[in-house]
């Protein structure tokens, strides 16, 4: 028996997947459907953004899950990594926390307020299909950047790989439970907006190729 939770920021990036288990969305909570008689698979679409994330988790995630999974898209830092690449991102931090000072950006965990704002997972299942994809730092930013100074700043303060909206969020909430993580896929470069040079639909294609791996994998079906 197993229960996996998928998150996503919106339908639209993991509809193949919802296509795949034949799953309709209707209206906000979680969507359920029993994929073999004791296997069951919830999506939950949040909205986009931390603070959509961390409300809809709290509000909805209250059940028990043997795995959730955040899935979507991302900016890329590294040029190390292709566009449409699936990465397995396993630390991310709310960068946007801490304090100005002049020119100067003082992170949060120097500010001794006490708590987190860098979280990380925690995947405690075998799977060959997340095995097999590089593992990520990311960072999560209510704007996303697309200003060189502001890059070459955040690249120097935080040395991260990809840049998404919610993953930190997804992280906090669930930073109490086992097996949950989150695969991203690299939809662009992280630099000044220039959407020509973007291949969402190439970033789509691949993580919903591997969220399915993953989940046909979990409940041993096709």
């Amino acid at each position: 028996m197993a229960h996996v939770l998928i998150v996503a920021a919106t339908a639209s990036e993991i509809q193949p997947l919802l296509n795949h288990f034949s799953i309709v969305i209707t209206g906000d909570g979680i969507v359920e459907t029993y994929i073999k008689t004791n296997d069951k698979l919830s999506v939950l679409i949040t909205g986009v953004g931390m603070v959509n994330t961390a409300y809809a988790m709290g509000k909805y995630s209250n059940n028990l899950f043997d795995a959730i999974i955040n899935v979507g898209i991302c900016g890329a830092f590294n040029k190390k990594l292709k566009i449409g690449e699936v990465v397995h991102v396993t630390m991310d931090e709310l960068i946007e926390m801490g304090a100005e000072d002049g020119d100067g950006f003082i992170k949060y965990k120097d500010l001794n307020f006490g708590g987190e704002n860098a979280y990380q997972n925690n995947w405690l299942l075998t799977s060959i299909p997340i095995a097999a994809l590089v593992k990520a730092k990311g960072v999560t930013v209510n704007k996303v950047n697309g200003n060189e100074a502001s890059i070459e700043t955040v690249k120097k303060l935080f040395t991260p790989d990809v840049e998404s909206m919610e993953g930190a969020a997804f992280f906090a909430a669930c930073h109490r439970l086992d097996n949950f993580t989150q695969i991203r896929a690299i939809s662009n470069y992280v630099e000044r907006r220039d959407k020509s040079k973007w291949n969402i639909p190439l970033a789509i294609e691949n993580i919903n190729k591997v969220a399915i791996a993953i989940l046909q994998e979990v409940f041993d079906v096709d």
